[in-house]
C-alpha cells in the first residue's frame, strides 16, 4: 500500500530522470510512492509503479461500481435473485 508523499524526495527534476532514470524507477518500485516529475518549477507527469498502478485502478473501478450499486438500491432499482436467473437464462 503506497505511504503518503514526501515532498524532498518524491519531487524530481525531468533533468533528473533524464540524467538517471534508474534511481527514480527504483525509487517508485521500493517505495511505492509516485514520483511528481517537474519541468522549469512546474508538474508535468507521475512516475508510478506498474503494479501500484494496477492496484488503483483496480480499486477504483470497485468502488465506482459499490457506489452504484448504492445509488441503484436507493433508486429502487434492484432484482431479486430469482429474477436475475431468469434474466441471464440460468434458472
Amino acid at each position: 500500500m503506497p505511504t503518503s508523499t514526501k515532498f524532498s524526495e518524491d519531487i524530481v527534476p525531468l533533468s533528473d530522470l533524464k540524467v538517471n532514470p534508474g534511481r527514480v524507477l527504483k525509487q517508485v518500485d521500493k517505495t511505492h510512492r509516485p514520483v511528481l516529475l517537474t519541468n522549469r518549477g512546474r508538474s508535468v507527469a507521475v512516475v508510478q509503479s506498474l503494479q501500484d498502478y494496477e492496484m488503483e485502478t483496480e480499486e477504483r473501478a470497485f468502488l465506482r461500481n459499490v457506489v452504484q450499486g448504492l445509488m441503484d438500491l436507493e433508486e429502487s432499482r434492484e432484482m431479486n435473485l430469482a429474477d436475475v436467473k431468469a434474466r441471464l437464462g440460468l434458472s
